[in-house]
């Protein structure tokens, strides 16, 4: 992934939802002032001015991060799910800048956080700890987490929610929205609401601290037993709905594999895959956020550090039959249930039109070509996901729109795409088609 452009600074939230609509609205005002210099100096120059190359240019993604970053929440989330390491689309400079939103955000300064601790836990809630360390460990949309030992000796990672986010949540998905429409970034005729509605519904299950302390012991009682897999214990005494007290797990960032012995990245490539799998098609529990600071190494102990359960998702059993049975036809080559399968999940809607399906089907199936092309796929030297940014680029010039997808599908195609970034970072080689059949085949048994 890129690296930061910029270094997080202890930035004061703004939460009052007409604080926050000012910010967003200045910023708008901002890059259309900036749009508009640009159009100018292309027509002074007799060029006709893109709007979608006034609006990408390094000054206004530069100020869109920066904005996004301080504002947090349901702002900044969008923009990360926007921001997916795409290198292979936008230019380098560009995808400097984007990887701003998918570092560390800004945080709290000491005075804020002590407020908002304060209000969780009454004045004296120093008197229950050694130490409490304001600088946290990491920040991110929604909240921050610190570092803390309690006066009963125990190590824990404290992880803050935001003053006012989850009261900010619809007015900040609103006006996110309203900039992306404003950008004419996003096809004639797509829908776009459905998407900002279910991002309404997840950003405020995210804030819901109570549920995420349900799913972290719910993945306890899944995973309890695996002994690739470590997770944080729940703190009950210290959690609040806006404050998730967890136990301190040592670790490094799972890119630190990298640095691995190759029989150690295949490894941890393994477990890695293994879990999606194992989320999607036997559990019916996932966590779907990808972003790659929610999985950690403990190289001591040769074992992976699962964090932050807060985007998990529950499938129900016909998309668990869907998804088997897509990959399954397109590890066999079956076209015509390939065909099938691809319309029912609804990558493809009854009235696309026919070479746009076929394009579809084209993609679709070159992925499954080229899981099946040996029996140890590569991650390190598959150009697989270039090839595909070529695909869709080529059906998006043609005028393809695509119908609104399932969320479900939305959310597995997500973590997919993630995995993958994932697993291509750490070069794992991994007999990727015999894992999906064994997982398939477990599932029926």
């Amino acid at each position: 992934m890129s690296k930061p452009t910029a270094t997080p600074s202890a930035v004061a939230v703004p939460s009052g939802r007409a604080t926050r609509a000012t910010r967003i609205g200045g910023m708008a005002a901002g890059i259309a002032g900036n749009m508009a210099l640009g159009a100018l100096g292309e027509l002074s120059r007799g060029q006709r001015p893109r709007s979608r190359d006034l609006l990408l240019t390094p000054r206004n993604i530069s100020k869109i991060a920066d904005e996004l970053a301080r504002m947090r929440g349901a702002a900044m989330k969008i923009g990360q799910l926007m921001s997916m390491d795409t290198g292979d689309v936008l230019p380098p400079e560009l995808a400097n800048i984007m990887a701003r939103l998918r570092a560390d955000a800004d945080f709290m300064p000491p005075k804020q956080l002590k407020q908002v601790l304060t209000a969780e836990w009454g004045a004296d809630w120093m008197r229950r700890f050694k130490r409490f360390d304001t600088r946290p460990i990491a920040a991110a949309s929604i909240g921050q987490v610190h570092r803390a030992q309690t006066r009963d000796g125990r190590d824990l990672a404290i992880k803050v929610q935001y003053p006012g986010i989850a009261r900010s949540i619809d007015s900040d998905v609103s006006n996110v929205g309203a900039l992306i429409r404003m950008s004419g970034l996003i096809p004639k005729g797509f829908e776009l609401a459905p998407y900002l509605d279910e991002a309404r519904r997840q950003l405020h299950e995210e804030a819901d601290y109570a549920q995420e302390a349900r799913y972290l012991s719910a993945f306890h009682d899944l995973l309890g037993d695996d002994p690739s897999f470590v997770m944080p214990s729940f703190e009950a005494d210290l959690t609040t709905p806006t404050i998730l007290a967890m136990g301190y797990v040592p670790s490094s960032p799972i890119e630190a594999a990298e640095q691995e012995p190759q029989e150690v990245r295949d490894r941890i490539g393994h477990d890695l895959l293994r879990l999606v799998l194992r989320e999607l098609f036997e559990f019916g529990l996932m966590q779907t956020d990808p972003n790659f600071a929610n999985y950690r190494y403990d190289a001591e102990a040769g074992k992976i550090v699962l964090l932050d359960f807060g985007a998990t998702r529950a499938f129900g059993k016909a998309i668990q039959r869907d998804y088997a049975d897509l990959m399954i036809a397109g590890l066999d080559q079956d076209a015509d249930q390939l065909a099938i399968c691809v319309q029912r999940i609804g990558f493809i809607a009854p009235d696309t039109a026919p070479r746009h399906q076929e394009q579809i089907l084209a993609m679709i199936g070159f992925i499954f070509a080229a899981l099946r092309e040996e029996p140890m796929f590569d991650f390190a030297k598959t150009d697989l996901t270039k090839r595909l940014n070529d695909m869709g680029q080529a059906l998006a010039a043609e005028g393809f729109i695509p119908p609104p997808l399932p969320m479900d599908a939305l959310y597995l195609q997500r973590k997919f795409a993630g995995m993958f970034l994932l697993l291509t970072r750490l070069c794992s080689r991994l007999p990727v088609e015999q894992m999906i059949r064994d997982q398939i085949g477990a599932m029926h048994d």
